[in-house]
């Protein structure tokens, strides 16, 4: 007979954790894990890493998962380098080779190729992502051998360096630092540079470095956070507010922070504005977003009296680790 398993006990969370995320893992088997470590009842992340990227994922807990859409818009910085001479079926190191072609550009080809990709540049989104079309997942197509027509999207190319590269030898390739705006798929980046270099290529390695205002040194491993306690697990967390970075502030006395957190406008003398993070005074706590309009207070998304009272409390780490045995 089976012994009896034991269930995690989940707890209020409320917060931001920078992880590292690892390859091989689908950023919500990432989610999930650190989910699990931390045993919280609610958490989300802020746009998908493929399993074959690694690098900066910040994961949403609790309250945090109010505003995560927020940072889907940030532009992001990624590190990669691009197989050059071989392409393959998923642009990237996953498929396989369906091509290979010499490599015969010149280093003065590679500098000007990449300045064609500056700026603003359209791109067809790959068949292997997880874009839908008539509700599928592009990919679920593509595992049936089967290609459908896309639309070009519009991403803007804000840096794109060469940190390295080879031309000749068995193994070419090229080393690139890209910063760009949301939506822009770094795997046909790389296939395009390649294909107008006249050799093709796939990517071989992906690490994003930067998301927002939140960097790779920033982070943490799911390997550090199995080997902290649960104190230096939660202290791990970034308070929610870190997800509006560049918002104006705005403080409410006691009887206008109850009844903004009813829905109810509130006017005073502020500047209009369409990103405002509100705060309620004595004591300092976030209540959520709003916009001011004709010197009004909008209400946007709001955090919930029990989630302010949890993060002003700090959920204790000293609760049972364990539920009862079912």
């Amino acid at each position: 007979m089976n012994a009896p398993r034991t269930r995690v006990q989940r707890r209020p969370v409320h917060g931001v954790l920078l992880l590292d995320k690892p390859l091989g893992l689908s950023s919500n088997q990432a989610l999930q894990k650190a989910k699990w470590l931390l045993r919280a009842e609610k958490a989300g992340h802020t746009g998908t890493l493929d399993p074959l990227a690694s690098g900066v994922l910040p994961l949403c807990f609790g309250a945090a998962t109010k505003f995560s859409q927020q940072h889907l818009d940030a532009d992001k910085t990624y590190e990669t380098t691009v197989r050059l001479g071989l392409k393959t079926s998923t642009a990237d190191a996953e498929g396989y080779v369906i091509e290979a072609r010499e490599v015969r550009c010149t280093p003065g080809q590679v500098v000007e190729v990449l300045d064609r990709f500056m700026g603003p540049i359209s791109q067809v989104p790959p068949m292997h992502s997880a874009l839908k079309k008539d509700g599928k997942a592009l990919y679920e197509y593509a595992r049936k051998g089967e290609t459908v027509e896309r639309e070009a999207r519009n991403v803007v190319i804000h840096d794109l360096d060469l940190l390295d590269m080879q031309l000749q030898g068995d193994v070419p390739f090229l080393r690139l630092r890209v910063r760009c705006s949301k939506g822009t798929y770094i795997r046909t980046l790389g296939e395009d540079i390649a294909e107008a270099l006249g050799c093709g290529g796939h990517l071989s390695a992906l690490r994003r470095v930067v998301t927002g205002p939140f960097v790779a040194s920033q982070c943490v491993t799911l390997q550090d956070l199995e080997a902290m306690d649960e104190v230096k697990r939660l202290g791990a967390l970034l308070p929610v507010d870190v997800l509006l970075p560049g918002y104006t502030e705005v403080s409410l006395d006691s009887d206008s922070t109850g009844r903004f957190l009813n829905g109810v406008r509130r006017r005073g003398p502020w500047v209009d504005c369409d990103q405002v993070v509100v705060y309620g005074e004595h004591p300092r706590a976030l209540l959520g977003t709003a916009v001011v309009h004709g010197g009004e207070l909008v209400p946007g998304r709001l955090l919930s009296p029990i989630e302010i009272q949890q993060i002003l409390e700090k959920s204790p780490a000293t609760e049972p680790l364990l539920a009862e045995q079912v």
